[in-house]
């Protein structure tokens, strides 16, 4: 089988007949200087630059390179930009459908271009995060022979699912959500382009934000829904996309929200104070309107794990894990998918007990430091690990806590100008109440009570 017919056939039919295309393939940048968004990867002198063949030194020396980033960032444009730019033989393969049998395919092929016409191969691997072990492994011959020029997408981090022999061979670069200036743009270009729209309609503005929302830094999903909309517009005998258009066409409401306004930040206040007075609806309300309007998941992701710490604290100490463990999920798979992650971990913050004297305790010893009281460290706490010690008293008298029954030495941690001062004071609620109980006796331990 040679996979490289049917993007031939794709090509050939797009070349004749552009409309044929989905509007964010007509859209696809043809160099560079094209692409909207990932400027940390475009200036000159970039790996990505050299790769094509531009600016000093030529053509940079990896024979893979791994692109990194949410969906609708560009991977696949920039796999295809890199095939155009060096005019070599661009073959796709993705690989949730793929196996070895296929890749197997590519690599063979690319062989025979290489050797009978001189035509080097350009391999784009969508997904590559999918492939075991020992599927990657098969990409490993032809990356070392440079039979072909590997080029690995991945919306998952690349140091924990894909092994470390093509990790080492491979150039890593790592895409950015594009902003709303990169896609507002895009939109225009894609607006007024013959390839494009030609102009056939306009977008105002308020349109054009609800799009701008809707897309959440994602590329192919901002001009999937502006496709849509000019469709349904122009079948209306219409020649502006209205955004009662837009919503009919995405089938989504105009969420007010300005994400670099006042809305952004009372809407996460709104969350954050929903979860901390146990309105589990409520939250969901305000952590529903964030991933409607295109918030970024991950900023949603960190105010839930400031909240299990802020505001749950040591009352449930599975909060702070189920946070971080969604804040990584979200990281890995990103939205649509990062929803059901938010909304677990929103649910489970918002009906867990409740404490914040983790927070007073930091709180009450900040302040303590910051008005001077950080007296001399006791001198049998000091360190006892170098010649001279000894001689300075440092570590003498010093209990090892292990060497007494029940664990806990009588003597005194803190400096003196401290000592005594107690910042933290549990609540009776959730687990806390058992270290309610835990402090009280430690610290008639610590003063030789017990």
């Amino acid at each position: 089988m040679e996979p490289d017919l049917f993007t031939a056939a794709a090509e050939e039919r797009q070349a004749t007949d552009p409309s044929s295309s989905p509007l964010a393939v007509r859209m696809r940048p043809r160099t560079l200087d094209e692409v909207f968004g990932q400027k940390h990867l475009l200036k000159q002198g970039s790996p990505l630059r050299r790769l094509v063949g531009e600016g000093a030194g030529g053509p940079a020396g990896a024979s893979s390179v791994i692109l990194w980033g949410p969906p609708g960032t560009g991977k696949t444009t920039l796999a295809y930009v890199v095939s155009q730019a060096t005019q070599k033989r661009f073959v796709e393969l993705s690989a949730i459908t793929a196996g070895v049998k296929e890749v197997r395919a590519v690599i063979e092929g690319a062989r025979r271009a290489s050797g009978g016409y001189g035509k080097e191969t350009v391999l784009f691997l969508d997904e590559i995060h999918r492939f075991s072990k020992a599927q990657q492994d098969s990409l490993l011959p032809a990356v070392e022979n440079r039979w072909v020029t590997l080029i690995a997408a991945t919306t998952e981090n690349p140091y924990f699912s894909i092994i470390s022999p093509l990790l080492s061979r491979s150039l890593l670069l790592t895409l950015e959500s594009l902003t709303d200036d990169d896609l507002r743009g895009l939109l225009h270009r894609a607006l007024t382009e013959e390839r494009g729209l030609g102009g056939a309609v306009t977008l105002p503005q308020d349109a054009e934000d609800h799009l701008l929302r809707i897309a959440g830094g994602d590329a192919r999903r901002a001009l999937t829904a502006l496709e849509a909309a000019a469709g349904a517009a122009i079948a209306k005998g219409e020649e502006e996309i209205t955004l009662e258009t837009v919503e009919e066409t995405v089938d989504r409401a105009a969420v007010k929200y300005d994400r670099d306004g006042d809305q952004h930040y009372d809407v996460a206040s709104a969350l954050i104070k929903s979860i901390r007075g146990s309105d589990v609806d409520a939250a969901l309300h305000y952590l529903a309107r964030m991933i409607e309007a295109g918030e970024d998941p991950r900023f949603i992701a960190r105010r839930l794990m400031i909240s299990a710490s802020e505001d749950i604290g040591l009352a449930d100490p599975t909060a702070l894990p189920t946070a971080v463990a969604a804040a990584q999920a979200v990281a890995m798979i990103g939205f649509p998918e990062a929803a059901l992650t938010l909304s677990h971990a929103t649910i489970a913050l918002a009906l867990a007990p409740k404490s914040n004297a983790a927070t007073l305790a930091i709180t009450a010893a900040r302040a303590d430091v910051q008005k001077g009281l950080a007296g001399a460290v006791p001198a049998h706490l000091r360190d006892g690990h170098y010649k001279g010690a000894a001689k300075l008293g440092h570590a003498q008298g010093y209990v090892y806590p292990h060497d007494v029954p029940g664990g806990i030495a009588a003597q005194q941690y803190a400096p003196d100008e401290v000592h005594g001062r107690q910042y933290y004071t549990p609540t009776r609620y959730g687990a806390e109440a058992r270290y309610a109980d835990v402090v009280e006796k430690v610290r008639e331990r610590l003063n030789g009570q017990g």
